[in-house]
C-alpha cells in the first residue's frame, strides 16, 4: 500500500543548489529546487537539455562529477540526510536501496566486459544473487527488462547489441536490487515505443508490488503524463512548476510549462501539424500518391529519375558463432527516397532500420542487392566519387557520445567537415560554424566547450550541426532527436523542414518515436525482423494500417490518448 499524500515522503529535496567549477568560473546548474516524492509513486521531472533535471538527479544519488558540488539545500531519503554522507555510507544506499538507470548506454557499459557479468556484479555485490543461482538471477533480469533471449545474450558484449538493446540491458541492473528508489534517467530514449511500453510496465509493476517510487527523467512529456502521477517542471534549473500529472496537462499554468506541452509532438502523436512545413499537409499527401513507387517493399526495379536513392532486394547475412544458422539483419530491403522528400523506417530495435542506413553510408557492405544514388551504383564508385558520395550525404547517428571526438571542442567538431573538404577560408569557416550553432539552439559560448561538458541533448544538437556543415543532398538521421526535449526538438524538426524546403534536401529518418515520424515524414516503410512489412504514404500508415504490427507499433505510442492543453482551442485531444 502506498503512502498517503500526507505521511512523510520516501524523498524529499529542500532548496537544492547545485555549481560546476569550470575554467570560466562557476556555473549554477540547480538553483533552488525543491520536490518530494512518497513511497509507490512516481515523479517525472520534465524541462529541457541543460535545464537542471539529469543534476539534481544526480545530487540525489551522490554521483554528480568531480567539478559538481551541492552549495545549499538538503536531500533527505527515508528520513535520512544525503548532503555530505560519507561516501562509504552512500555506497550502502546506491544501488541496494536507490538504483540508478543512466542515460546514455554505451558510456555506461563496460565495453570488454559481457553483459551478463556486469548484471552478476550488481547482484552479487549487493546480496540479490549468490555464485551458485547468479547466472540464473541474471537471465530473470535482462528477461524482466524485455531482452529476447536473455541466456543468449548475457553472453555477448555490448558492442553486439544495437542501441535499443543496450538501454534494455542498463535498465537490467537498475532494477536487479529491486531498490525502493528508481532514478531513471531518459530510461527509454533509446528504445521502440513497444518496448518501451514493456519497461514502463514492468516499473508500474514494481510501484504496486514493492512500493518502489519512481524519479523519472524525461524530455518525453507524453511519456511523463501517462506514467507519473505528478511532474516538476524545470527550466533554466529552476522548477517552475509542480503538480498532479493531469492538472499540469490540461491546465499548465507557466508560460515555459505551456510551450512545452504545445511542442511536445508524443503527446499531440496522432495530429498532423498544418503550416509545420511549407507545403500543406494535403499538398504533402497529394505529392505523396503522386510520387511514392508503387513497388516499395518487393523486388520490383522501376528506373525513375525523381528518387535520389533506390535500394533493391538489400540484405546483410551475419554468421553467429556456434550457430549453424545465419543471422539476416536485413533481408531483401527495397524502397526509394524521392527527391526533396522524407522517407521514415520505423520498427523495434533490432528490425533492421540502423543496418539499412549503415550499408547505405558504406559503413558496412550488403551481402546482396543494390543501392543506387542518383543514378550511381554506391558499390561501384571510385575512390573520387566515393569523396563525393560523403559530402553529398551525411550521416546523423544514434548516440551522440561515441560519434563525437572527445578531444575536441565543439567548434572544431563542427568545423571539421568544413577543414577537411576544404570549404572556404578560416574565417569563412568560423562564421559557418556560428550560423549552425545558432540553427540548432546552442549558444556560442559553447564552442570551446568539450562533448564530456555537455547534457545528452546537447551533444545530439551539435551532432547534426556537424552534419548540415557541408549542406548536403541526403541525410541519414538516425534516431536524430531521441535524445532532445521537445522544445528542441520541435526546432529540430521545423529546421529540418525549412532545410528541406530552401535546399531540395531529402531524408532517410530512422526513429523507434512514431510521433515524431508522423510530423516530418511523407513516406513510412515499416521494419520488422530485417523486413519491410508495410509502405505507404505517412497518412495512409497513421490512419489505415493494414499490417497488425504497424497497428501494434501505433497502440503503443506514449501519451496516444491523453487530452492537451491547447492555448487556441482550450483543450484539444
Amino acid at each position: 500500500m502506498s503512502e498517503s499524500a500526507d505521511a512523510a515522503p520516501l524523498l524529499e529535496v529542500r532548496n537544492l543548489a547545485v555549481n560546476f567549477r569550470t575554467t570560466y568560473g562557476d556555473v549554477s546548474a540547480v538553483q533552488d529546487a525543491s520536490l518530494r516524492l512518497h513511497a509507490g509513486r512516481t515523479l517525472a521531472i520534465v524541462g529541457e537539455s541543460g535545464s537542471g533535471k539529469s543534476t539534481t538527479a544526480m545530487a540525489v544519488i551522490g554521483l554528480l562529477p568531480k567539478n559538481g558540488r551541492i552549495t545549499a539545500g538538503s536531500i533527505v531519503f527515508d528520513g535520512q540526510e544525503l548532503v555530505d554522507l560519507p561516501e562509504d555510507k552512500m555506497r550502502r544506499i546506491r544501488g541496494r536501496q536507490i538504483g540508478l538507470v543512466p542515460q546514455d548506454p554505451m558510456s555506461n557499459l563496460n565495453p570488454v566486459t559481457k553483459i551478463g557479468t556486469q548484471v552478476a556484479e550488481t547482484l552479487l555485490v549487493h546480496g540479490m544473487a549468490t555464485a551458485r543461482n547468479v547466472d540464473a538471477r541474471v537471465v530473470e533480469v535482462l528477461q524482466a527488462a524485455g531482452l529476447p533471449d536473455a541466456a543468449e545474450r548475457a553472453k555477448q558484449y555490448p558492442h553486439e547489441f544495437s542501441g535499443g538493446m543496450r538501454q534494455r540491458a542498463l535498465i537490467a541492473i537498475g532494477l536487479a536490487c529491486r531498490p525502493r528508489l528508481l532514478i531513471a534517467d531518459e530510461p527509454t530514449s533509446a528504445l521502440d515505443v513497444t518496448v518501451q511500453r514493456t519497461i514502463l510496465d514492468q516499473i508500474d509493476r514494481m510501484t504496486e508490488e514493492l512500493d518502489t517510487s519512481v524519479l523519472l527523467i524525461t524530455h518525453d512529456l507524453g511519456l511523463a503524463a501517462e506514467r507519473a502521477s505528478d511532474l516538476v517542471v524545470m527550466h533554466r534549473g529552476r522548477v517552475v512548476e509542480t503538480g498532479p500529472a493531469e492538472q499540469l496537462l490540461n491546465d499548465p499554468q507557466h508560460p515555459y510549462t505551456q510551450s512545452l506541452v504545445r511542442a511536445a509532438p508524443s503527446v499531440a502523436a496522432v495530429r498532423l501539424q498544418p503550416g509545420a512545413y511549407t507545403a500543406s499537409a494535403d499538398e504533402r499527401i497529394r505529392h505523396a500518391e503522386e510520387t511514392f513507387s508503387e513497388h516499395a517493399g518487393t523486388a520490383a526495379e522501376p528506373q525513375r529519375t525523381d528518387n535520389i536513392v533506390q535500394l533493391r532486394d538489400l540484405t546483410k547475412i551475419y554468421k553467429i558463432r556456434g550457430k549453424s544458422e545465419d543471422f539476416y539483419a536485413a533481408r531483401n530491403v527495397t524502397l526509394d527516397v524521392p527527391r526533396g522528400r522524407t522517407v521514415a523506417i520505423v520498427g523495434e530495435s533490432g528490425s533492421g532500420k540502423t543496418t539499412t542506413a549503415r550499408m547505405l553510408l558504406k559503413l558496412i557492405e550488403p551481402s546482396s542487392g543494390t543501392m543506387m544514388f542518383d543514378g550511381m551504383d554506391v558499390a561501384r564508385l571510385t575512390k573520387v566519387q566515393l569523396r563525393d558520395f560523403r559530402q553529398r550525404v551525411q550521416p546523423v547517428f544514434q548516440d551522440p557520445y561515441s560519434s563525437l571526438n572527445p578531444m575536441f571542442t565543439v567548434g572544431r567538431i563542427i568545423e571539421e567537415p568544413l577543414s577537411t573538404y576544404k570549404r572556404g577560408n578560416a574565417q569563412q569557416r568560423a562564421a559557418r560554424v556560428r550560423e549552425l550553432m545558432d540553427q540548432v539552439a546552442l549558444p556560442h559560448s559553447m564552442l570551446r566547450r568539450y562533448p564530456s561538458e555537455l547534457s545528452g541533448g546537447q551533444r545530439q544538437r551539435v551532432a547534426i550541426a556537424r552534419a548540415l556543415a557541408l549542406k548536403p543532398e541526403l541525410l541519414i538521421c538516425d534516431e536524430p532527436v531521441s535524445a532532445l526535449d521537445v522544445l528542441v526538438q520541435a526546432q529540430i524538426l521545423k529546421l529540418l523542414g525549412d532545410l528541406q524546403a530552401e535546399m531540395g534536401l531529402s531524408y532517410l529518418f530512422i526513429s523507434h518515436d512514431l510521433a515524431v515520424v508522423r510530423l516530418i515524414s511523407d513516406y513510412v516503410c515499416v521494419m520488422k525482423d530485417g523486413e519491410i512489412v508495410e509502405s505507404d504514404t505517412s497518412e495512409e500508415v497513421f490512419t489505415n494500417p493494414r499490417h497488425p504490427y504497424t497497428r501494434q507499433l501505433l497502440a503503443s505510442i506514449p501519451g496516444n490518448e491523453l487530452e492537451i492543453y491547447d492555448d487556441d482551442a482550450g483543450i484539444a485531444s
